[in-house]
């Protein structure tokens, strides 16, 4: 049987289930990072161990679910996750509820702000400087 799991697609998924951006990941990843190389990423049929390991913390998602799920699964999964009260049943028998996921996609928000304050503060400071 054809093998249909494609780990690129999946981290998309993942990453877009919770409400991700390409910018947040990368940033999440490092510096040697940017939004077209998380593009390019997402298109790969395998990703690297260690790398999956590193989207797997950044993401809070086990490297698992980025191996193993082929495509039916994966839009089951981000179909139920909306559907499912209780529990997503969804990360390798390890039942995490949604209010994990959305504290964990919170966070996530909030980081995000945080590196735009601190982005809009450094132009402000790089503004005065200009003006002097």
């Amino acid at each position: 049987m054809e093998q249909k799991i494609h780990q690129g697609r999946n981290v998309k998924r993942f990453r877009e289930m919770l409400g991700i951006k390409q910018e947040a990941l990368a940033y999440d990843l490092g510096e040697d990072w940017n939004q077209k190389k998380i593009s390019m990423l997402e298109q790969k049929e395998v990703i690297e161990d260690n790398l999956l390991k590193q989207i797997s913390n950044s993401l809070k998602i086990p490297v698992e679910a980025f191996q193993n799920f082929d495509e039916d699964q994966a839009l089951n999964i981000i179909a139920n996750t909306f559907n499912d009260n209780n529990t997503i049943g969804f990360i390798v028998n390890n039942n995490n509820p949604i209010e994990k996921i959305i504290q964990l996609h919170e966070e996530k928000i909030a980081l995000y702000e945080r590196m735009l304050k601190e982005k809009d503060e450094m132009m402000a400071k790089l503004e005065k400087l200009i003006n002097k």
